[in-house]
């Protein structure tokens, strides 16, 4: 398994009152609708926003929860109200993490024929099972050095992209993905990935996909459409992550899954294990 640290929390710059207004107008929620969500009142919401009443612990872990702030996030809440931390970052490679790095390895790996991989919140890579290295034959040394990214990898033209036979679209998607995660988690890490992989050119529309090929098979979601040794695979993704975590790594860990998208590909990649 590869490791990849996270960055620490974002030290706060900034009373707890402005950060909980900035968090709760991003959500698009009142200052009545969060006091009603959080069994508190609006007069106490605007206090607290304004500085003018200093929140509890609890409360800020409240008004955290309901405005679904991330886990790094809720640390730098509770730093600028004067408490410590709550949740801790434990390396993925602590001892106290075994149990998630094993659960993962099994996962991962109880998935194969199919690919399967597990990144960070900067889309690092990891862990990856023989789904995941197969679709990459191919791609060069230079952008297999650790740490591994996943949209890089996926959007660089020396990486996957030209094999992707419905780029503009799955680019699309990615990208998508991307500026969503920035306005969750206001990463600047994440907003200089977005510049770098949108910037990188898009091949020719040859690499667009086979309009009779892709009517061929009804998707319910947006495929990849990926060529692999003069086949063209079908994958639907899915992602997923862990419910209620208390430890800021285990927040950011998210668990990409490519299910085949017609049969064709699932039978060839049964026909790849080993019996």
């Amino acid at each position: 398994m590869t490791i990849v640290h996270s960055a620490a929390a974002t030290p706060p710059t900034r009373g707890v009152g402005p950060l909980l207004r900035a968090w709760r107008e991003q959500r698009g929620v009142s200052q009545l609708e969060l006091a009603l969500r959080a069994d508190s009142s609006a007069r106490h919401i605007s206090f607290v926003e304004t500085g003018r009443s200093r929140p509890s612990e609890e409360m800020v872990l409240r008004l955290a929860e309901h405005l679904e702030v991330p886990v790094r996030e809720r640390n730098a809440l509770l730093l600028a109200a004067g408490y410590a931390p709550r949740f801790p970052e434990t390396p993925l490679d602590d001892p106290a993490l075994d149990a998630v790095r094993e659960g993962i390895e099994r996962l991962i790996q109880g998935y194969e024929p199919y690919p399967a991989l597990v990144f960070d919140a900067g889309y690092h890579v990891v862990a990856a099972n023989r789904g995941i290295m197969m679709l990459l034959d191919g791609v060069p040394e230079s952008l297999l050095q650790p740490p591994l990214n996943t949209m890089r990898l996926t959007l660089h033209p020396e990486g996957l992209a030209p094999r992707i036979r419905n780029l503009r679209e799955w680019r699309g998607h990615l990208l998508e993905q991307i500026r969503r995660q920035i306005a969750l988690r206001r990463s600047e890490s994440l907003r200089e990935l977005y510049e770098e992989v949108a910037a990188y050119p898009v091949p020719a529309p040859e690499s667009e996909p086979d309009p009779e090929q892709a009517d061929a098979v009804p998707y319910f979601a947006l495929p990849m459409r990926i060529e692999h040794e003069g086949r063209t695979l079908s994958f639907i993704s899915s992602t997923s992550t862990f419910n209620t975590p208390m430890d800021v790594t285990v927040a950011e860990l998210a668990i990409e899954t490519f299910l085949p998208a017609d049969p064709a590909t699932a039978k060839y990649l049964h026909s790849l294990s080993p019996a």
